[in-house]
C-alpha cells in the first residue's frame, strides 16, 4: 500500500468500522432504555390511578377491588410485598419515588408494579399480555369509575386534572359524539356501548374511544404511538454514506498533497541522475512547503559542492603541475650535478618545492572543511589586540625590509578593552592570512588596525601595494582566482588564501570586504563581525 491515500482512507475506514460496531451496541442498549421509558410512560397514569384508589382501602375493601378490577380489564392483579418480589436496589429506589415500574416478560408481555404504600412496603403489581391494548381498556374503565362521581359539567376539567395529577403518558379528553374524530361505524359502536380502536391517520397509532354511560362524552385516549426502535439498517447506511463522503474529502485533501509529494520525488530522482539544477516550487506555509523549501536548499548546496568540488580538481591540477615539474626536473639536475654545491641548491629547490605542496594540501583540507557545512566552532573570549599581535610577531620576520605596523585601535567600552568572541584557531587563521596576502603584495608596509564596538568589531588590514581593481572586488575571494595584472604569480600564494577568510568569518556571522586604502593606497581587506556570538 504505497499511496497515502488509501493509507489514509483505510486507516480511517477501519476507525469507522470500529466506531460503527460500538454504535450498534450503542443502539440495542438505546432501544432497550428508550422500550422501558415508553412502556413505564404508557403504564404510570394508569396504575398510578389504581395505586392511589387502593391506599386508603381497608385489606378487604382492596381485594374487592382487585377482583372487579380483573374481571373487568382482563388482567391479573395482585397485591405483594417487597420481599415477595425479586426487585433489586435500583429498582425498589424507583419505585420508591412514586415511578411505574415495567419488567418485559415478553416480546409484548411485561409485568408492571406500582408503590401503594411505602409503610406497609405493599405494591401493586399487574401482568400485562399486550401492553398498549389492555393498559387501554384499563384506563378507559377507571377513568370512567373515576368520573361519574362528578357532575357532567366538570368532568372535561376534572380529566385535565388527573392527567396532570397522575402523570399519564399519552394525551386524553372529552369531546361530544357528534365532534369525536370517528365515522359513521366507528360512532354507532360506541353509541351502542362498545369501545372502539381506530388507527390514527399516519397509521403509526391507535385512539380508543368510550363512552361513559349517562352523559354525552365521548372519551377519546391517544394517540398511542408504538415504540419503534431505531434500525440497524439505518446505521448501516449512515456507515456506508459517511464513508464515502469521507472518502471524497479525504481524496480531495490528500491529493494536492501527494502531487507535491510526487513532485519531490521526481526532483529527487533527477537529481540522482545528475540534473543538479532541478527545483521545486516552495508553496505555502506547511509542512510539504518547508520540505520542498529544504529540498531546494539542499540542492543549492549539493550543487555548489559539487561545483566546488570540480573547481578544486581543475586548479589543483592546475597548481600541481608546476612544483611537480620543477621536483622532476631538480631529480634530472642532480643526477647531471657535477659537485656538491650543484647537488645541495637543487636539493633546496625540492625542499622548497614540497613545502610549497605541502602548504597547497593544507589550504586544499582547510577550505574543503569549511565549505562542507557548519564547522565545529568553540567561540571563546579572546583578546583582539593580543591576537593582532601574535599574528604579526609571527609573519614581520618573514619579510625583514617590510613594515609591518599597528594603526588605529578604538574600543566602544574601555572598561572591558578589546575583548571579543570567536573561534581563536579560525581567527587567528583568517587574520593570518590577510596579514599574508597584504606583505606579499606590499612594496614597504602593512597596517593592521581595528575598532571594537558594542555590538560588532572591524579589522582592518591594508598595504601600499598596487590594490585591486575595482571591477574585481566582487570575485576576489573565488576560490584559485588569480588576478591577471596587479595580484600575480610572481607573488605566490595559490588562491585559496582568501577564500579561507571568507568562509570563515562567514561562520561567524560576518562579512569579509575589500576596498581601496585611503591612506597606503593600495588594498584594504577588512573583516567585520558580532562581538558577541550566539550559542551553536
Amino acid at each position: 500500500m504505497n499511496s497515502i491515500f488509501l493509507r489514509i482512507y483505510g486507516g480511517m475506514c477501519a476507525a469507522l468500522i470500529l466506531v460503527a460496531l460500538l454504535g450498534v451496541l450503542a443502539l440495542h442498549l438505546l432501544n432497550e432504555v428508550r422500550s422501558e421509558q415508553y412502556r413505564e410512560r404508557l403504564a404510570h397514569g394508569t396504575f398510578s390511578l389504581m395505586a392511589d384508589n387502593l391506599q386508603p382501602m381497608s385489606e378487604i375493601e382492596r381485594r374487592r377491588a382487585l377482583l372487579v378490577w380483573q374481571r373487568l380489564l382482563g388482567i391479573p392483579l395482585s397485591l405483594k410485598t417487597f420481599n415477595q418480589t425479586d426487585l433489586d436496589s435500583s429498582q425498589r429506589g424507583r419505585v420508591l419515588r412514586g415511578q411505574a415500574l415495567v419488567e418485559q416478560t415478553g416480546p409484548f408481555a411485561a409485568r408492571v408494579y406500582r408503590l401503594v404504600s411505602e409503610q406497609e412496603q405493599l405494591l401493586l403489581s399487574a401482568e400485562v399480555q399486550q401492553i398498549s391494548e389492555q393498559l387501554a381498556r384499563a384506563t378507559i374503565y377507571l377513568l370512567a369509575d373515576e368520573l361519574v362521581r362528578y357532575p357532567v359539567a366538570e368532568q372535561p376539567q376534572r380529566l385535565a386534572a388527573l392527567k396532570q395529577a397522575k402523570g399519564f403518558g399519552f394525551d386524553m379528553h372529552l369531546a361530544t359524539l357528534d365532534a369525536a374524530d370517528m365515522d359513521e361505524d366507528q360512532r354507532r359502536r360506541v353509541a351502542e356501548g362498545d369501545t372502539v380502536m381506530a388507527l390514527g391517520k399516519g397509521g403509526d397509532s391507535i385512539r380508543v374511544f368510550a363512552g361513559l354511560v349517562g352523559t354525552p362524552w365521548v372519551l377519546e385516549i391517544g394517540p398511542l404511538y408504538q415504540m419503534n426502535p431505531y434500525p440497524p439498517q439505518w446505521l448501516v447506511l449512515i456507515a456506508v454514506l459517511g464513508l464515502s463522503l469521507i472518502g471524497l474529502i479525504v481524496y480531495l485533501l490528500v491529493r494536492q498533497l501527494e502531487r507535491r509529494l510526487s513532485g519531490l520525488e521526481s526532483a529527487a530522482t533527477r537529481i540522482a541522475k545528475g540534473s543538479l539544477e532541478t527545483r521545486v516550487p516552495a508553496r505555502g506555509a506547511d509542512s510539504v512547503g518547508r520540505l520542498a523549501a529544504a529540498f531546494n536548499g539542499m540542492a543549492e548546496h549539493l550543487q555548489r559542492l559539487l561545483a566546488i568540488q570540480r573547481e578544486l580538481v581543475r586548479a589543483v591540477s592546475h597548481e600541481l603541475r608546476t612544483p611537480v615539474a620543477r621536483l622532476r626536473f631538480g631529480l634530472e639536475m642532480i643526477a647531471s650535478a657535477s659537485t656538491d654545491q650543484a647537488r645541495q641548491k637543487y636539493l633546496d629547490g625540492m625542499d622548497s618545492d614540497i613545502q610549497d605542496l605541502d602548504r597547497l594540501v593544507d589550504e586544499m583540507l582547510t577550505y574543503a572543511r569549511l565549505e562542507q557545512g557548519s564547522p565545529a566552532l568553540n567561540f571563546q573570549r579572546i583578546d583582539l589586540d593580543a591576537l593582532i599581535n601574535q599574528v604579526i610577531d609571527e609573519l614581520a620576520p618573514l619579510r625583514a625590509n617590510l613594515k609591518v605596523h599597528r594603526g588605529l585601535c578604538l574600543s566602544a567600552v574601555e572598561c572591558d578593552g578589546a575583548w571579543v568572541e570567536a573561534e581563536p584557531r579560525y581567527l587567528h587563521r583568517a587574520l593570518q592570512n590577510l596579514v599574508s596576502n597584504a606583505m606579499r603584495h606590499a612594496h614597504s608596509q602593512v597596517t593592521v588596525s581595528y575598532q571594537v564596538g558594542q555590538l560588532r568589531c572591524r579589522v582592518d588590514v591594508e598595504d601600499d601595494g598596487p590594490g585591486v581593481p575595482e571591477s574585481a572586488w566582487e570575485k576576489i575571494f573565488t576560490p584559485f582566482l588569480r588576478l591577471d595584472d596587479s595580484r600575480t604569480r610572481a607573488s605566490g600564494g595559490h588562491g585559496l588564501g582568501l577564500s579561507i577568510v571568507r568562509r570563515i568569518i562567514h561562520w561567524h556571522d560576518g562579512r569579509a570586504l575589500i576596498s581601496k586604502s585611503n591612506s597606503l593606497g593600495g588594498a584594504c581587506f577588512s573583516l567585520s563581525w558580532p562581538r558577541h556570538q550566539e550559542p551553536r
